[in-house]
């Protein structure tokens, strides 16, 4: 079944809705482009337009001869925005520091989080970016938008911005980058009254949750992203606007162990979609494979001789914990060995089938920082089933706040705070026992402190029981 939200959704026409005229919005020649010179000397800037990827030099350069070309009451801040910000870059790259500050905090009436404020400290250099706040834009599950919404969004912040945006952010935001303390509260208006979006999260809150395609579009979600990335959204609509954790906390939704948002590595924790039946095989189909009749990887490595495909070296060696093998012209899978890495159904999927038993993984911890370096999720809860609302998943998610919210030191991540107290006093937490696929590694420390509730008898036991066990 198709994903719906619970509201009704307003249909967006922005022949109604927009604020610039076509002569506005296409005002410049490629022959103007080609001779248009910023107003600053950006030397080192210009370098970055070289070489064969795209380049947001490019970028600037065409929104600041678009702006110095439209009428100055067109715009609500200064025309000058692109060309000081990369006249401030410049200075950057001359000086090997960042001239950006923050200058207090900023936002919109009731809400502590979306607003990130950013001044200039040459701000009398380059006055048109004395300010210069981005704002964090709820993006839509699994980022779907039509060209209407999306035109509206843009002639919103041409108008009320730098016309500078971020198609999207790390967190998943749409982010709009640059504008004056005075247009955040017009533009939160009408964002949330004309637009029907929310702003997204920034700060010690929940950052705005995100996901994959799931359901929508592939055929390996065993999880309907939308639904559980939409539901928990809306759920923790306060932990998102209204920063009172000790940092920031991040929900990613990856609909099948490919991992197309990168979950594992991207957020505290981590969803991911599995199953705990069987794969599914069709016999007929692993034949074709073999028989050159099916193209591997669904034809994705077309173009080239690869040869024959050989099953044996291309899958069957490949299994990580060799669950797999050939028996009588059948492939065979021992599936309480699998480890759902999915790579056999990648090369196969016309032949292999995630099972119909089907959930989510949850893992935790999964944080970048500078200093101690990049930190992947541990699976900590092998599988848990999915089923709107959700109210299992919501259970684990308060678990874990009230521990870390507890625990937790300022701008302490929660994979700093399993880190500092272990994994056993994270289980404890979650009521869950301890398994095999937790430890890395055998234990080295010769010593382990038992809790009384762990030995039996507890500490203060009797002598004389003891010496009745055990008769010299």
């Amino acid at each position: 079944m198709a994903f719906e939200p619970r509201e009704e959704q307003k249909v967006l026409k922005y022949e109604e809705l927009r604020i610039y005229s076509d002569a506005e919005l296409h005002n410049y020649t490629d022959e103007e482009l080609k001779n248009f010179k910023v107003k600053h000397d950006i030397p080192d800037v210009d370098e970055l337009e070289k070489g064969p990827w795209p380049s947001f030099v490019a970028d600037t350069k065409r929104e600041a001869l678009h702006r110095k070309k439209l009428a100055k009451d067109r715009m609500m801040i200064e025309a000058d925005v692109a060309e000081d910000l990369l006249g401030q870059l410049q200075v950057s790259f001359d000086d090997g520091e960042t001239h950006w500050k923050h200058g207090g905090i900023v936002g919109v009436f009731g809400y502590g989080g979306g607003v990130i404020g950013r001044y200039s400290d040459l701000h009398e250099r380059f006055p048109s970016i004395a300010h210069f706040h981005t704002m964090r834009v709820n993006q839509t599950m699994s980022k779907f938008y039509n060209t209407d919404y999306l035109r509206c969004l843009c002639d919103l912040w041409e108008y009320r911005g730098s016309g500078l945006m971020n198609l999207h952010g790390s967190t998943g935001d749409i982010i709009f980058l640059g504008t004056f303390t005075e247009q955040l509260e017009p533009v939160f208006y009408e964002l949330g009254h004309v637009l029907q979006q929310d702003l997204g999260g920034s700060g010690s809150n929940l950052r705005t949750p995100s996901c994959c395609l799931g359901k929508a579009r592939c055929e390996y979600a065993c999880i309907d992203t939308q639904d559980m990335c939409y539901e928990l959204t809306n759920h923790y609509q306060d932990e998102l606007h209204r920063p009172a954790f000790p940092y920031k906390f991040k929900f990613k939704f990856d609909g099948c162990p490919n991992g197309c948002v990168a979950s594992i590595a991207r957020s505290d924790m981590s969803y991911i979609g599995t199953w705990r039946d069987n794969i599914r095989i069709d016999q007929e189909a692993v034949k074709a494979y073999i028989g050159g009749e099916i193209p591997p990887n669904a034809g994705a490595h077309a173009g080239r001789d690869w040869g024959k495909f050989d099953i044996q070296k291309e899958v069957i060696n490949l299994c990580p914990t060799q669950c797999m093998w050939m028996e009588k012209g059948k492939l065979m899978i021992d599936d309480k060995e699998c480890t759902r890495c999915m790579h056999c159904i990648n090369v196969m999927p016309r032949a292999l089938r995630p099972g119909k038993d089907t959930g989510c993984s949850i893992l935790f911890g999964a944080k970048a920082p500078i200093l101690e370096g990049a930190q992947m999720s541990v699976l900590t809860i092998p599988f848990v089933k999915c089923e709107s609302p959700y109210d299992n998943i919501k259970a684990i998610v308060e678990k874990v706040w009230d521990w870390w919210m507890e625990e937790g030191k300022n701008r302490e991540r929660l994979g700093e705070l399993i880190q500092r107290y272990g994994i056993p006093k994270f289980l404890e937490v979650l009521e869950i026992p301890p398994m095999p696929q937790m430890v890395t590694e055998p234990r080295s420390n010769p010593y382990i402190f038992w809790k009384s509730e762990d030995v039996p008898g507890g500490f203060e036991r009797d002598i004389n029981v003891y010496r009745a066990k055990h008769k010299r």
